[in-house]
């Protein structure tokens, strides 16, 4: 199990990688092109713009789901993950020539959404979206996003929690607004059938155990299995509970966490804090690296360490049967390699936040 459990988080180390290193591949193309879709990326207010759109966004999805409106939902991720992926091509091929893969990746994930179908359009997706939003904000602007979206996700998942309800909502629809992490060769994504995500809305006491993973799929935090649930239930009388009971559920959780055949990671827990990382290769003014294809500098190699310490955390909690927000611990590593790397190649930290102009 350990060793299952131990490749599950190198292909999710990969994944974020690629992710990454696309993001970074892709800026310069980028910002030839003229894709930035901003006038000022040092504004920031772009930042309080992204997060309304996405205030926006989760109403009107948790509203599609609420009208029993899915296939609407899964129609326009489909189409997104098509137009991302044009982005992506289109910086490798003629921009005529790049509708053909684009539209290839729309309709394998309408076919035969397969878990590595899902992979491969998540890379792709995050890739560009982090190419796109890293030329659009400015380090500020940036540092304020990550923040603010790091604080969203912890009151969303572990206080309103109507991201669960989101997750509960998609999962079934087998879109890329997850990565996902299989831990057995024969596991199928389509075979899956989420019974676990039937527990979303029991109270407080019972949450935990019918819960495993689907909680946090879709919303950019990192969930846990999809078919498995803790086998101890309570009737919410907690006073009662003695601590042999609860010594008993955490035994029986770790027993059944051990048949998990996939986890998940949500594809905002990739994107968001690697906006940070192509930001930072974009706007600061720490040197190149000179590494090939990729605009390396020490703040964007730094913000990346920071993300992949964040991300080690962050599997070891999953994959003991907890559903986490993933973007408290990512975004903070991000924010905290971003800062050591630009002091450590002499810039002022001033400057580093991207407050130097406005004093």
């Amino acid at each position: 199990m350990i060793a299952r459990e131990h490749r599950g988080m190198a292909v999710a180390v990969v994944l974020f990688l690629l992710v990454q290193l696309g993001a970074l591949a892709l800026v310069p193309e980028f910002v030839e092109q003229g894709y930035q879709p901003v006038e000022d990326p040092q504004d920031p207010t772009n930042s309080l713009a992204y997060m309304a759109a996405i205030l926006v966004a989760t109403g009107l999805m948790l509203a599609a789901f609420r009208f029993e409106l899915d296939q609407l939902v899964r129609y326009v991720i489909v189409g997104t993950a098509g137009l991302l992926s044009w982005y992506v091509f289109a910086a490798l091929l003629d921009p005529t020539l790049a509708i053909l893969p684009s539209a290839a990746v729309s309709i394998a994930l309408l076919v035969h959404p397969e878990w590595y179908v899902i992979d491969a359009a998540g890379v792709l997706m995050g890739a560009g979206a982090a190419g796109l939003f890293g030329i659009s904000f400015g380090i500020l602007p940036a540092l304020l996003l990550l923040s603010a979206l790091a604080v969203y996700d912890a009151i969303s998942v572990y206080g309103t929690e109507h991201m669960l309800s989101l997750a509960e909502g998609v999962m079934d629809l087998r879109i890329p607004v997850v990565l996902v992490i299989p831990l057995s060769v024969s596991y199928s994504l389509l075979a899956d059938d989420f019974a676990g995500a039937a527990g979303v809305h029991e109270d407080d006491e019972t949450e935990d155990a019918a819960m495993d993973g689907h909680e946090d799929a879709a919303a950019g935090e990192a969930a846990d299995e999809t078919d498995g649930e803790a086998a101890d239930e309570t009737d919410g009388e907690a006073a009662d509970e003695t601590d042999d009971d609860r010594e008993a559920t955490d035994d029986d959780r770790e027993a059944t966490d051990g048949d998990r055949d996939a986890f998940f990671i949500g594809l905002g827990d990739a994107v968001i804090p690697a906006v940070l990382v192509a930001s930072a290769a974009t706007f600061s003014s720490a040197p190149d690296l000179g590494v090939p294809i990729l605009g390396l500098n020490l703040p964007a190699l730094a913000a990346m360490g920071g993300i992949f310490v964040g991300l080690l955390v962050l599997l070891r909690w999953v994959l003991r049967g907890r559903a986490h927000a993933g973007l408290p611990l990512l975004n903070g590593g991000a924010i905290g390699g971003y800062v050591l790397g630009s002091l450590a190649a002499g810039i002022p930290l001033l400057e580093a936040l991207g407050i130097a102009g406005f004093l």
